[in-house]
């Protein structure tokens, strides 16, 4: 099983969204992890919205530091995907397990200013282009590919539609 960490800066809604799908639909192939290099200290409502509506129970979701992953006691990360270009442009921490690094940028949703469904469709959108890149990095044979392959194939999902 791969561990997947997913960062941006608040994590409060793009890294929150992506491990949830990541945790979904990876189906045991994957256990996903979320942090922020500035964490905003609670999940976005429109995240938290978009998540129930897809039927997650929200209670385990939260805003957290970047800094839980460093320490002893923290999980070996064998991936780390940036989502915002925040993040990708900030030094990281070293984490366990000298994880491969990806850059998926998309669009901050959370940026959207509006009315509640102005904001949801732009949570909608935001989920739908992630659950592509999703999709596209679990058909990977994962159990089976090298890291430099890997590596070029993250960079492929990366550049997918939406690119940020």
């Amino acid at each position: 099983m791969l561990n997947v960490l997913v960062l941006c800066t608040g994590n409060s809604a793009r890294s929150i969204l992506g491990e949830a799908l990541l945790d979904r639909l990876g189906e045991g192939r994957v256990q996903a992890f979320s942090a922020g290099s500035r964490p905003a200290g609670q999940v976005n409502p429109g995240a938290l919205r978009l998540l129930q509506r897809e039927g997650f129970d929200t209670d385990d979701f939260r805003s957290k530091s970047w800094g839980e992953f460093t320490g002893p006691d923290a999980p070996d990360i064998d991936l780390a995907i940036t989502v915002c270009g925040n993040a990708a442009g900030e030094a990281c921490p070293v984490f366990p397990g000298s994880p491969l690094r990806a850059h998926w940028g998309l669009a901050d949703p959370a940026a959207v200013e509006g009315n509640e469904a102005q904001v949801d469709a732009a949570f909608w959108a935001t989920w739908r282009l992630l659950r592509l890149r999703v999709e596209a990095f679990l058909a990977l044979p994962l159990e089976t590919i090298d890291r430099s392959a890997l590596q070029i194939a993250l960079a492929d999902i990366g550049a997918m539609e939406g690119a940020a």
